[in-house]
């Protein structure tokens, strides 16, 4: 029985790494292909820029990726937060979240400004 299971979880993660491989041979190339295509359609008209390659172009998605963080799979991260911030709102008592929203209201009302403290 247990090595059922365990050929299962072989077989799943076998699974997993040929999806990766296919993915990352296919779609890595032609991001980069669609990105190369789109600079040297529009960069060397409107700004004089040199026009790139293939490689040059999977670069600029690295570039992106580390900037920016984008194409990743994680979906979902702020309404993880959001759903704990509900089920902490649920769990407050009437006076707790009076209290909560006067405490926000202090740090975050826009339509009320701080007096600055004055420099001594």
């Amino acid at each position: 029985m247990k090595s059922d299971w365990a050929g299962s979880v072989v077989n799943r993660v076998v699974k997993m790494l040929m999806f990766a491989v296919v993915f990352f041979l296919v779609f890595v190339p032609l991001f980069g292909y669609v990105v190369m295509r789109l600079w040297n359609w529009l960069m060397p008209g409107l700004f004089g820029w040199h026009v790139i390659g293939l490689w040059q172009a999977i670069g600029i998605l690295v570039l992106c990726k580390i900037l920016f963080g984008g194409f990743h799979g994680r979906h979902g991260r702020h309404w993880h937060w959001r759903g704990r911030m509900m089920e902490r709102w649920e769990q407050m008592t009437p006076e707790e979240r009076e209290k909560f929203r006067q405490s926000m209201r202090g740090c975050c009302d826009s339509q009320e400004p701080q007096a600055a403290a004055p420099n001594a």
